[in-house]
């Protein structure tokens, strides 16, 4: 038995040796734990830190933006068209393109006279809003509203925006009446838009179908509502007055 010992005894040592220079050859391969950490949790952390800066990002960009509320009658809601062809929302491409922090808001309703405005400004101005284009009118001249009517309800609808937000720039669009409504109506009617830009300080935009009333191929069926081609004017028109007061 001491003979198989004593034969023993050197493979044994020889297997331990082999088992200790196996582990230094491990242990010599692997990186330091210390000196590793840093890099990898660079690694790590450096996609988490990058997606954090996008998302603040895109929250600051969005706190950024202020609205343009369009109040208006059917000519503004687009009647007839696709949501993104009414004159808004291509003024929303022209804002886009100019690299301007505004972002479009496209209130219009078919049928609305300045009366039914009045009767729902206050809901539409809860947000908070940089400048709000009212575009009223053209219903009240086709139904034959005193011009006075007309003019006092644009008058309310302007003091109750203002005194909801003080700083909110209000922009009127000069609108017409029909000419079958006869001289003295429609003289009237024109002639009240700007008096009560003056009387309330608020800025005149141009006829909003300059250019395009009347004009058959710019119109749809009716006569009366700008088609495709037609509404590329209408924004045209609303847009060279309204830039300068988004700058």
């Amino acid at each position: 038995m001491a003979t198989e010992l004593k034969r023993g005894l050197p493979v044994a040592l020889a297997c331990v040796l082999l088992a200790c220079v196996l582990l230094a050859f491990v242990a010599a391969c692997k990186p330091d734990g210390p000196a590793a950490r840093p890099d990898s949790a660079r690694t790590e952390a450096s996609p988490t830190r990058g997606a954090a800066t996008a998302n603040e990002a895109a929250v600051r960009h969005d706190t950024a933006m202020r609205t343009v509320l369009f109040l208006g009658t059917s000519l503004t809601a687009g009647l007839g068209l696709e949501p993104e062809q009414a004159y808004p929302m291509l003024i929303q491409r022209m804002i886009d393109s100019a690299g301007l922090p505004f972002r479009v808001v496209n209130a219009g309703v078919s049928g609305e006279t300045s009366s039914g405005l009045l009767g729902r400004v206050e809901w539409l101005i809860q947000q908070k809003l940089a400048v709000v284009v009212i575009e009223t009118g053209a219903n009240d001249g086709l139904r034959g509203v005193p011009v006075e009517t007309m003019k006092d309800n644009l008058r309310q609808i302007i003091r109750r925006i203002r005194a909801a937000q003080p700083s909110v720039v209000i922009a009127l669009v000069q609108m017409e009446a029909m000419p079958n409504m006869g001289a003295i109506y429609t003289d009237g009617f024109r002639a009240a838009f700007p008096a009560l830009a003056r009387e309330e300080n608020v800025q005149l935009l141009p006829f909003l179908l300059d250019g395009v009333a009347g004009v058959r191929g710019l119109n749809q069926g009716d006569g009366i509502h700008p088609n495709e081609a037609g509404e590329r004017i209408v924004a045209r028109n609303v847009w060279r007055a309204l830039k300068p007061l988004l700058r």
